[in-house]
C-alpha cells in the first residue's frame, strides 16, 4: 500500500488521543493533506466549528475517546452516563451531518469512524462505556446505507487491544496481570499494532475501499469470535 491518500484533504479529530498520532503518522505517508485538530468536542457547536474551520474535505476520520468508566452497572449514574455520551455519541451525527452536506455538494467523499469492539462482546464493569460505543456503531449502520446514494462512505472499526496511548499505555502493557490477558483472551496473542491500525484506517479511507458501505470492521486480534 503506497501512497492511497495522495491530495485527499483529511480531517481528524481529536487527533492527540486515541488513534489519532498513529492515524496522523500513516494517512501523511500515504500523502493525505492533514488537518489534525486535537479540540474537545463535547461542547454544542464545537464539531460543527471545526469542520467549518477545515474547509472543504475529502476524508472525515471520526476518532474519539475518553477515559473509560469502570463504574458497576448498578452503580452508575445519571453524571457519568451523560458524560460519556457527551464525548463520544453527541459529537458523532454532528461532525457527520456537517462534513456529508458538503461531501454530497462537492460529488463524495469518505467518512471513518474509529470506535470499540466492547459494542460487540460483553465487558464487565464497562456498561457506560459499551453503550456509548455501541450507539456508535449503530449510527454508522444506519446512516451509512443512507448516505451511500449520494457517494458518501460511511464505515466504522471496531476495535481492542490495539496499542495506543489513551487505553493501553505503557504501564498497562507491562503489568503482568495484562499480559496474562492478552495470553487468554486474545487469539493473535500480542496487541495489534498501532500503524497495522492506521493502514487499515488509510485503506479504508481510499479509493479502493469505494464498495464498502455502512459497514463495522472489527480489528482486535480475534478476540470479538473467540
Amino acid at each position: 500500500m503506497h501512497q492511497t491518500l495522495v491530495a485527499k484533504r483529511v480531517l481528524i479529530t481529536q487527533a492527540d488521543a486515541f488513534m489519532g498520532p498513529a492515524l496522523c503518522e500513516v494517512f501523511a505517508e500515504q500523502g493525505a493533506q492533514l488537518i489534525a485538530n486535537a479540540d474537545s468536542l463535547a461542547a454544542p457547536g464545537a464539531a460543527e466549528r471545526i469542520v467549518a474551520e477545515a474547509g472543504p474535505i475529502d476524508v472525515l476520520v471520526v476518532n474519539l475517546a475518553l477515559a473509560a468508566p469502570t463504574t458497576p452497572a448498578i452503580e452508575v449514574d445519571d453524571d457519568e452516563w451523560r458524560t460519556v455520551f457527551a464525548a463520544l455519541v453527541d459529537p458523532l451525527p454532528r461532525l457527520v451531518r456537517t462534513a456529508a452536506r458538503d461531501m454530497v455538494a462537492r460529488g463524495g467523499g469518505r467518512i471513518l469512524v474509529v470506535g470499540s469492539a466492547s459494542a460487540l462482546r460483553g465487558m464487565k464493569r464497562a456498561s457506560t462505556y459499551s453503550a456509548a460505543r455501541g450507539a456508535q456503531l449503530a449510527y454508522v449502520q444506519a446512516a451509512g446505507v443512507e448516505l451511500a446514494p449520494q457517494n458518501v462512505q460511511l464505515n466504522a472499526i471496531a476495535q481492542n487491544f490495539v496499542d495506543n496511548p489513551t487505553y493501553f499505555p505503557p504501564e498497562v502493557q507491562a503489568n503482568p496481570r495484562f499480559q496474562a490477558r492478552l495470553a487468554r483472551e486474545v487469539p493473535l496473542g500480542r496487541l495489534v499494532s498501532a500503524r497495522e491500525d492506521a493502514l487499515f484506517a488509510a485503506y479504508l479511507c481510499s479509493d479502493a475501499a469505494a464498495c464498502f458501505v455502512g459497514q463495522v470492521f472489527p480489528v482486535c486480534g480475534g478476540w470479538v469470535t473467540r
